[in-house]
């Protein structure tokens, strides 16, 4: 008599309901990559996803199980979010590869946890090659070693704890943030929230970011870099880093990564680049000059999941002194590591914030190694292509206003039709938005920039054509309609 936990894992029983799943799979991406009447978001309040959703969790199993799973996953495929669909232009997150998708799928099912290296031994191989991959073409030199963590927010808070230990002149990590004078990191106006929200993570209060001025492109003004360092010494903290941009979230703007690298070098400074959406830029000829002196910083955080096309989340670490990767994390847990003197790069979670990390670097180092890499060079630069053409399709049109050029695939612009008087322009773009977004029309974002709020589209799904974006104008001026 085979038990329900022996019946959960028969083989024979997760075949069958693995290929029902791929035909489903694939016929929702077939779907969604064609748009046509799919809505791009479903949209419904909270509280109606909340009812939909509502269950008591039986006791014992389906009678079904496998039409049970299918008949579930039909309305997850349906009520979420769909980002295959060629009119999600909205958030940094891509229309991932479907092979990378279905490493996910591997790596769930071996549940390698990646702390040890007895625990995760062939991701561990692939995440040291993916990370060396990354780091020749940003132009880092071979000293350079890396993890993959959880994401920009947990990577950018990964590269300051290593530059506070490198760089604060006391060891806060088994002494405290009071161990010393208070620290400070010198950072654009223009940056994440994921950095200011690091320096609170890391108990320096507010004053633990100095903001530095940017220019009306949004990008860091180099002059501007001196007096911030000055402000911070007369109000009494260290300054110990300078952070730049590849890539802002809210504009896309890359800040001039050679003149902040020359004040870091000149005042002993932490150099960090946020590259977790730019970082990409390397990859294409077209646009590499980019990011031109990112080769110098002492760290980088990189995205897969935005120019790489991967599924959330892989976020790459990269350290130009790979020694320095261990200062993040620098305790002992006796239980997992056993080694007293040396310190193991294989051991990944000597130098990581999570202890059970999936296999992240399979699904990059996958679709790397069966797609070659002219594909992602290829994807890259065409994503910046066609913010360029966006941005050309805007400045010819009488009622739209563009923020300002794009620098890479991030566009902002307000539609500013003739019978709504400037004055009104915020509440109509919110409108808007809200109308796209609401019918399934569209996904897209919105920013608020110094002279008010602005629709945002990150053109990120490399499927996206011209006329996609031809409509989304269409669309807006119907809905601005009075």
């Amino acid at each position: 008599m085979t038990t329900p936990l022996e019946a959960a894992y028969a083989p024979d029983a997760f075949r069958t309901t693995a290929h029902a799943l791929m035909d489903q799979l694939a016929d929702y991406l077939k779907a969604a990559l064609k748009g046509g009447d799919m809505p791009v978001l479903p949209w419904a309040p909270p509280s109606v996803n909340q009812e939909r959703f509502a269950t008591p969790f039986p006791e014992e199993p389906s009678a079904e199980p496998a039409g049970a799973f299918a008949h579930l996953m039909a309305r997850v495929l349906e009520g979420s979010h769909h980002l295959h669909h060629p009119r999600y232009v909205g958030h940094q997150v891509t229309a991932p590869l479907p092979l990378a998708a279905l490493c996910d799928g591997v790596s769930s099912l071996l549940n390698n946890g990646m702390a040890v290296y007895e625990m995760g031994p062939i991701a561990t191989a692939m995440e040291h090659h993916v990370l060396a991959w990354m780091a020749s073409r940003l132009g880092l030199p071979d000293t350079t070693r890396g993890v993959l963590t959880s994401g920009g927010s947990a990577g950018n808070l990964t590269a300051l704890l290593a530059a506070r230990q490198a760089k604060a002149g006391f060891d806060a990590w088994n002494g405290g943030a009071h161990a010393g004078p208070p620290l400070t990191v010198l950072v654009p106006r223009s940056a994440h929230y994921c950095l200011a929200r690091a320096v609170r993570i890391m108990g320096w209060g507010e004053g633990g970011l100095t903001p530095v001025d940017v220019d009306a492109s949004f990008r860091v003004r180099p002059d501007a870099l001196e007096g911030a360092l000055q402000g911070a010494l007369r109000q009494g903290r260290k300054p110990i880093a300078v952070v730049a941009s590849a890539g802002s979230t809210a504009t896309g703007a890359f800040d001039p990564l050679e003149p902040v690298a020359d004040f870091a070098r000149e005042h002993d400074l932490w150099f960090h680049v946020d590259g977790a959406h730019g970082a990409a830029a390397s990859l294409s000829a077209k646009y590499r000059a980019r990011v031109k002196g990112i080769e110098r910083a002492d760290s980088v955080v990189w995205d897969a999941h935005k120019g790489l096309l991967m599924p959330a989340l892989v976020t790459a670490v990269l350290f130009r002194d790979g020694a320095r990767s261990f200062d993040a994390f620098s305790q002992e847990a006796h239980y997992l590591f056993h080694v007293d003197d040396a310190r193991p790069f294989s051991d990944v979670g000597l130098r990581t914030l999570e202890c059970t990390k999936e296999m992240m670097a399979l699904k990059l180092y996958t679709c790397l190694s069966v797609l070659g890499t002219r594909l992602f060079e290829e994807a890259v630069t065409a994503s910046y292509d066609q913010a360029q053409a966006f941005a050309g399709m805007l400045t010819a049109a009488p009622d739209f206003q563009l923020a300002l050029p794009p620098d890479c695939n991030i566009v902002c612009f307000r539609h500013t039709p003739a019978h709504v008087p400037p004055e009104d322009w915020d509440a109509l773009q919110v409108r808007l938005r809200e109308a796209l977004v609401t019918s399934g029309k569209f996904y897209l974002v919105q920013t608020r920039l110094p002279d008010g709020v602005y629709l945002r589209t990150t053109l990120i799904h490399p499927l996206t054509r011209d006329a996609d974006l031809e409509a989304l104008l269409e669309t807006l001026r119907g809905a601005a309609k009075p």
